[in-house]
């Protein structure tokens, strides 16, 4: 298990990624845009967001620090665009964690399936702090 951080931007998450990638000596990351996810009709995806970063990660002195530009139209503000991110491989320490931090805090997005893990969710606990929370079942390289 680990707990990683979580950046957000507007925009501009591309530029954020390789510019820390050089400044660590770091490979060219890959990076997955918006573009090349599956489209939800219910919530289109504005043309000149398909090029933003839906995610990447870099492994900064053995520890994972991943990054995506916000959705368009969801709120950002700068400062608070930290999140810390819970990727287990055991499917049970991922619910537990998830139900026991959204007792007093608020769900953002219920634990799911993804595309790219088999049960995400994101919940902000009673203190303010956002979570993530993705079951790595190795299907995924994220």
């Amino acid at each position: 298990m680990s707990i990683d951080v979580y950046f957000n931007f507007q925009g501009n998450t591309r530029e954020v990624v390789n510019f820390y990638a050089e400044v660590f000596g770091l490979p060219t990351p890959h990076i997955m845009t918006f573009g090349e996810g599956p489209q939800n009709p219910e919530y289109p995806l504005p043309e000149e967001a398909k090029d933003w970063v839906m995610h990447a990660r870099l492994n900064i002195s053995g520890s994972n620090v991943m990054f995506s530009d916000v959705f368009p139209g969801m709120p950002f503000t700068l400062g608070n665009n930290i999140s810390l991110a819970l990727v287990s491989k055991d499917l049970d320490e991922v619910q537990n964690a998830f139900h026991k931090l959204k007792e007093g805090g608020k769900v953002q997005m219920e634990l799911q399936e993804t595309f790219w893990s088999k049960c995400y969710g994101i919940v902000e606990d009673k203190f303010g702090i956002t979570w993530q929370f993705s079951y790595d079942n190795g299907e995924f390289n994220m």
